[in-house]
């Protein structure tokens, strides 16, 4: 019931937001087709960057793990950053900026090489994310908040539906990127360069101007959050996703090399993306509406705990045979990508009320940054006790379960941090 005691219009038919598309405003449409499209422009060129440079620039592998590394830091590492430039200038500018900053750095790439150029073109593409992305998110909270007043779509679930087209185009690019690898690197990077050329045109004429009283100081974001005692717990407690759901690039391989199938690693990825295509919209809905962020925080922190602990339990015994081989890591894969499907649209849904309704930018930029910082300490130190997970052995489930305790103690403190928070403004 609403507050003049009419009942609600139901946001639901879940299952048929997809369908529903069409039905959501213009501005709602192109920032979810935005994602769709910077993750296709994304894997178009970066999952074959390291490949290019060895191969078609005989790079040493050191020059490599530069690059790679530099391109995670200026995008990942530089998101307060970027959040802070879009509470102070506005949305619209600072996505229009990131914009022309990638179909630069992607031109760069083009026609690079040597080591500074493809630095340089790298630097761009990753400084180009961190002025995109919490802006839009930020753009994209608001709209939610407007369509969820209105009985369209919960806010929830419009960022469930982002996750989805981002996970559309997350497979659609590299799938582009394979086939035009086949005839050149360059030409890879000018059709990426051409998507974004019509993300910045699509937003240059749909993007609303901001008023100049909505602009705030540089700092003024990142000096609330350093008083928001409650979201910087949530942020660190959240990090612990980021981390957890990037051991599908490091503790996936080791678990497979384990059963000698590497070879099954693109479907594994490929479970993943299905996963979330077809569950994310009704488990969102599913946790928005019975479960709220009280329980449905812990239960998906408590999912990506479960992945790494289901995969301590066959990781001290030999392979079992056949296809079964390869249970433990879909049941991985499953449980990581049901407990992200669950957690992160409700975390995404509680950054607008913990920021109180302000300086959203710079909030969407530091939960962004905290998962860096963490995916960077947490990765070296991952890296080094998967070696114990390499073969069978009485040591080969440590690994797993220190990997399980992290975002079990997480979804701890989230549960009770979720208990805390006030009721949802009306």
């Amino acid at each position: 019931m609403t507050a003049n005691g009419t009942r609600a219009k139901p946001f639901a038919r879940r299952w048929s937001l997809l369908i529903r598309f069409r039905g959501l405003p213009g501005l709602a449409r192109l920032l979810l087709l935005t994602q769709l499209a910077f993750n296709i422009g994304f894997y178009l060129v970066v999952p074959f960057l390291a490949t290019h440079l060895a191969e078609d620039l005989a790079m040493a592998g050191w020059a490599i793990g530069i690059v790679l590394g530099v391109r995670t830091f200026s995008q990942q590492g530089m998101f307060a950053l970027g959040g802070a430039l879009a509470d102070r200038f506005g949305i619209r500018p600072t996505v229009l900026a990131g914009c022309a900053l990638r179909v630069l750095g992607f031109a760069v790439l083009a026609s690079a090489g040597d080591f500074p150029t493809v630095l340089g073109g790298t630097v761009l593409i990753g400084f180009a994310a961190a002025l995109f992305s919490p802006a839009v998110e930020s753009a994209l909270a608001a709209q939610g908040t407007e369509l969820e007043r209105r009985g369209i779509i919960t806010r929830t679930e419009l960022f469930g539906l982002f996750a989805v087209c981002g996970e559309i185009g997350a497979v659609t690019g590299p799938l582009l990127g394979a086939a035009l690898l086949g005839v050149d690197f360059g030409l890879t990077c000018s059709v990426a360069a051409a998507v974004f050329v019509l993300i910045l045109l699509a937003h240059a004429r749909m993007l609303p101007h901001g008023t100049r009283e909505e602009r705030r100081p540089l700092l003024a974001g990142w000096a609330r959050i350093a008083r928001n005692r409650t979201f910087l717990v949530f942020a660190a407690a959240y990090s612990a996703y980021l981390l957890s759901y990037n051991q599908l690039y490091l503790a996936l391989p080791v678990e497979l090399g384990r059963v000698d199938a590497a070879h099954a690693l693109g479907w594994m990825f490929a479970l993943a993306s299905v996963l979330v295509v077809f569950g994310q919209l009704p488990l969102a809905a599913w946790a928005r509406s019975r479960l709220g962020a009280a329980r449905a925080l812990p239960l998906g922190f408590g999912l990506l705990s479960l992945a790494f602990a289901a995969v301590a339990c066959w990781a001290p015994w030999p392979p079992l045979p056949g296809l079964f081989a390869l249970l433990p890591a879909a049941l991985f894969v499953s449980l990581l990508s049901l407990g992200q499907m669950l957690a992160v649209p409700v975390a995404q849904d509680l950054v607008p009320r913990l920021a109180d309704g302000q300086d959203l930018g710079s909030h969407f930029g530091f939960l962004s940054s905290a998962g860096g910082v963490a995916v960077l300490i947490g990765s070296g130190a991952a890296g080094g006790l998967l070696d114990l997970a390499a073969h069978p052995g009485p040591l080969a489930a440590l690994p797993w379960l220190a990997l399980a305790a992290l975002p079990a103690l997480s979804g701890l403190t989230l549960l009770a941090l979720a208990r805390r928070l006030p009721a949802r403004p009306r």
